[in-house]
C-alpha cells in the first residue's frame, strides 16, 4: 500500500511540475505575465530560467528512474542488465521528447497566424515523432524481453505508457485550443 501511494504521489509532483516546465520551455505564458516578463527580463535573465529549466528536467527524469526501479524491484543481477538498457531507451527518449516540445512550441507560437500548410508541416513532424517514441518504446521492449524476460519487460512496458500519458497530457496542456 506504502508503494501505490508513493507512486501516486510522484505521479502527482511529476504532472505538477511537468506543467511548470513545460509551459515555461515553450515560450508560451499568459498575456500579462508576457508583457511584463518582456519588459524587465535581460538575457541574463532569460539564461538563468533556461538552465533552472533544464535542472527541473534532469530531475523529474532522475525521479522516474527511481519510480522504475522501486516499482520494478530489480534483483542485483537483473539491475546489471536492466539499467544500461534503460539508461539508452532515456537518452533517445529525451531527445524525442525535446523535439516534440520544440515543435508543440512552434505550433503554440504559430497558432495567431497558422496556415493550413504550416500547420499540416507541424502536425505530420508531430505523429512522426510520435511514431518514433513507439518505436523506441518497442525495441526497448524487445531488448527487455530478450535480457530479463517478457514478465519484467511487461511490467517496465506498462510503467513507461503510463508515465508517457502524463507526459502527453503535460504537452498538450500548454496548447491553444481557440481561434
Amino acid at each position: 500500500m506504502k508503494m501505490r501511494s508513493a507512486v501516486w504521489l510522484f505521479l502527482l509532483l511529476l504532472l505538477a511540475s511537468g506543467s511548470v516546465v513545460l509551459a515555461r520551455g515553450s515560450g508560451e505564458e499568459p498575456k500579462s505575465v508576457a508583457k511584463a516578463a518582456a519588459s524587465t527580463a535581460s538575457n541574463t535573465e532569460k539564461k538563468n530560467i533556461e538552465e533552472y529549466i533544464k535542472l527541473l528536467r534532469e530531475n523529474v527524469r532522475q525521479q522516474k528512474a527511481q519510480l522504475t526501479g522501486a516499482v520494478l524491484q530489480l534483483s542485483a543481477d537483473e539491475a546489471k542488465k536492466f539499467w544500461p538498457l534503460y539508461d539508452e531507451y532515456q537518452t533517445e527518449l529525451t531527445k524525442l521528447n525535446d523535439s516534440r516540445v520544440k515543435n508543440l512550441g512552434n505550433y503554440a507560437r504559430e497558432f495567431a497566424q497558422l496556415t493550413d500548410e504550416k500547420a499540416d508541416q507541424l502536425m505530420k513532424e508531430d505523429l512522426n515523432l510520435r511514431k518514433q517514441l513507439d518505436e523506441l518504446l518497442a525495441r526497448t521492449y524487445a531488448r527487455v524481453k530478450q535480457s530479463l524476460g517478457a514478465v519484467t519487460a511487461a511490467r517496465f512496458l506498462q510503467i513507461e505508457s503510463q508515465l508517457q500519458l502524463i507526459i502527453d497530457l503535460q504537452l498538450d496542456s500548454v496548447l491553444p485550443t481557440g481561434g
